[in-house]
């Protein structure tokens, strides 16, 4: 390491006084102008991940759903997954420390960590189509280039194009080919060989209005319409010529608002989907013949997923554990049709990509979605071995089918993360096997009436929680208060619990009507006002 060499380049990406941030399940994100010092350090926090596990790693410029104005930055780990805990704390220490401490704290890091600096080392950089996003992967590159490590810059990707192509390269290409075409031709050529077994030739079927959130998914989608068949009909909206990113669209705007985005006109039983600003997240939604507006958010996309392979894997005859990942956040009707209707164990964990992706791999084959409609399926070496084989040995034809069936699936969907693009071809064509219209899969639960609300408070740790987030331990006397208000009111549950990324307490309730789920709603809010530090005036029904 050369000390001059980092002395002279960290005055150049010079660390605003009195900032401090932390690296969370989004990595950094803030606004825009006050990450210049934070993306450089990232870029030598990469080299050394690079170094220590001798693989390559990913970073991703993108504040994701969050307004144009603000940015962000993560890393990625070698098989695609989010950057490990234990260097989500060196991240933290590196961005924190002041000018004359970096050149300590990366020694400190290196001890810590066994980071050998002789070794190489090297980073993939994505970024997405903010105005900002190009000038701070650049500052991405100094770091990396201060601390001597190769590098390739994709530039405009989606997020989970960068986490493939990270697993491509340290799988040495058994997961897929390391670039954008090799994308598009994996996941087009598994889409093609499923939708072929479908035998429904409804035209209407194949059409899909798509929101793009005005972000990258706008681009990348159009880059793949060439590798779709001709009876796939996708009609791109809000693709980021007119309008700001997320701005009145997005997957987020939609799920929050309950509401369709703005730049879309709906015609009644129209299947229409939107993305979220990086293209990891995906929620569908259609208007009835009254004019009503139907919400398919993450728990019911994992609803269609679990039924179309839970009866493969019947037709396979093996003895594969399927489940289902779940946040608190899922609807109380979903989690009854799995484990009732469906019979799949459901298994609930705390809010956060990183706790779903773990869970899930404990089974042969496990679902996880975010109500918001971020998730994917993971399928284990052993299961995906024993599907592949059955493709090519397997003399009964039901069962080969089946197989054949499976093996498309694992291939259609991106297993790093989730990935809008990957997961609405996944739901294609599952509609499309099935024979399913938009109103028949909304048709499969009615969902809770439900309402998210926030309040601000003066430091969200005061809240901590307990059984996945399902019940506050601190402060005293609040749970005790959440418990009393449930008992009010039918089929209800809400819990509480501290944002990620800034002071305020989310709060979540549901009941049998909508009235009585708003009126839940904020009588737990006024409980976590009073009791939890609230900032300002007390929240209004």
């Amino acid at each position: 390491m050369d000390p001059e060499a980092l002395r002279k380049y960290s005055a150049l990406h010079p660390k605003p006084a009195g900032l401090t941030l932390h690296y969370g399940t989004a990595g950094f994100r803030t606004k825009a102008e006050q990450l210049d010092h934070i993306v450089f350090r990232m870029g030598l926090l990469a080299i050394l991940r690079s170094k220590a596990v001798t693989a390559t790693i990913g970073i991703m410029v993108t504040a994701s759903h969050n307004p144009e104005e603000d940015n962000g930055v993560k890393l990625v780990d070698p098989l695609g997954e989010m950057l490990h805990p234990s260097w989500e704390e060196y991240a933290t220490q590196l961005a924190n420390a002041e000018e004359q401490e970096l050149q300590k704290v990366i020694t400190e890091i290196c001890q810590k960590a066994a980071v050998n600096l002789h070794k190489d080392a090297s980073v993939f950089i994505g970024r997405d189509t903010r105005p900002s996003s190009e000038k701070l992967s650049q500052s991405v590159i100094d770091g990396i280039q201060v601390l001597g490590g190769q590098y390739h810059d994709y530039g405009l990707v989606t997020t989970p194009q960068l986490h493939y192509m990270v697993c491509c390269q340290n799988t040495q290409g058994q997961y897929g080919k390391a670039t954008l075409e090799g994308y598009y031709e994996k996941l087009s050529k598994a889409f093609m060989e499923l939708i072929k077994q479908s035998h429904c030739s409804g035209e209407s079927q194949r059409h899909l209005k798509i929101d793009c959130a005005n972000g990258i998914g706008a681009l990348k989608l159009s880059e793949m319409k060439p590798y779709f068949p001709q009876e796939v009909l996708i009609h791109i909206y809000n693709d980021g010529t007119k309008e700001k990113l997320n701005h009145l669209c997005g997957a987020d705007f939609v799920k929050v608002h309950q509401k369709p985005p703005g730049g879309l006109d709906m015609k009644p039983n129209e299947r229409c989907c939107s993305f979220d600003g990086d293209a990891d997240r995906i929620v569908y939604y259609y208007k009835d013949t009254a004019g009503h507006f139907h919400l398919i958010d993450g728990d019911k996309i994992a609803t269609l997923i679990s039924i179309f392979l839970k009866e493969l894997l019947a037709k396979v005859k093996q003895n594969f554990k399927m489940a289902v990942v779940q946040t608190a956040y899922a609807n109380g009707n979903s989690t009854r049709y799995l484990q009732e209707t469906l019979k799949v164990p459901v298994h609930c964990v705390k809010t956060g990509v990183k706790h779903l992706h773990h869970k899930a791999q404990e089974f042969d084959v496990g679902v996880y979605f975010e109500a918001n409609g971020h998730g994917t399926v993971l399928f284990s070496k052993a299961a995906e071995t024993k599907i592949r084989q059955l493709v090519k040995e397997e003399k009964d034809d039901e069962k080969r089918e089946a197989a054949k069936m499976l093996e498309n699936m694992i291939d259609l969907i991106n297993q790093t993360v989730g990935d809008a693009v990957s997961d609405m071809l996944v739901i294609e064509a599952i509609l499309a096997l099935k024979g399913l219209t938009v109103q028949q899969w909304d048709a499969l639960y009615s969902d809770l009436p439900n309402r998210l609300l926030k309040v601000q408070v003066a430091d969200r740790r005061v809240i901590d929680t307990t059984d996945a987030e399902r019940r506050a331990l601190t402060p005293p006397g609040l749970q005790e208060k959440i418990d009393a208000l449930v008992k009010k009111y039918k089929l209800s549950r809400a819990f509480v619990r501290p944002s990620g990324t800034e002071d305020v307490v989310r709060i979540y309730a549901e009941a049998d009507t909508q009235e009585n789920a708003d009126a839940l709603a904020h009588e737990v809010s006024l409980a976590v006002f009073h009791l939890a530090g609230g900032k300002g005036a007390p929240p209004q029904p």
